[in-house]
């Protein structure tokens, strides 16, 4: 449901309130007339009239709050897309056979941690640092410092 067909229901509904209040008043008033000896001095006819303005005040809160959904601006929709990135194409000539293999999986990944990377190749530290710092040095990958973890990406 819209906010304006909300606003619209609140404030008929606070108007329908409005309308029993009254008529609930009149009907107060003149049990009150019939049963009270003591006539217009009543403490009877304090205590409706004190209801009867809490309760009109409270419905007229309720029918601001109508005109307030009647006349608020709507929420634009917020359109979220996913833009699909396109394969990066990166020259693997002149790469040995290690290199080729890292740049795949890196490729295939988008982009890979360096113990993962490690465990796929299945080389050891020293020997990954060496060949991601060759290709770093040709201009293909980069890596980015993520806390204690380096995330390896291609190089745009």
């Amino acid at each position: 449901m819209r906010n304006k067909n909300v606003g619209y229901l609140i404030a008929g509904i606070s108007i329908i309130l409005a309308v029993l209040i009254f008529l609930f008043d009149n009907s107060m008033r003149e049990a009150i007339a019939d049963s009270c000896s003591h006539g217009p001095t009543c403490s009877m006819y304090t205590a409706v009239s004190t209801q009867t303005w809490i309760a009109l005040i409270v419905v007229g809160l309720v029918f601001l709050i109508g005109l307030f959904f009647i006349f608020a601006k709507e929420e634009k929709e917020i359109i979220i897309r996913k833009v699909k990135e396109k394969k990066k194409i990166v020259s693997l000539e002149g790469l040995d056979s290690r290199e080729k293999q890292a740049v795949k999986i890196v490729q295939e990944k988008g982009g890979i941690f360096q113990a993962e990377l490690m465990e796929k190749l299945g080389i050891g530290k020293v020997g990954l640092t060496r060949l991601l710092d060759k290709l770093e040095a040709k201009q293909i990958i980069e890596r980015k410092r993520r806390g204690m973890n380096n995330f390896v990406i291609l190089k745009s």
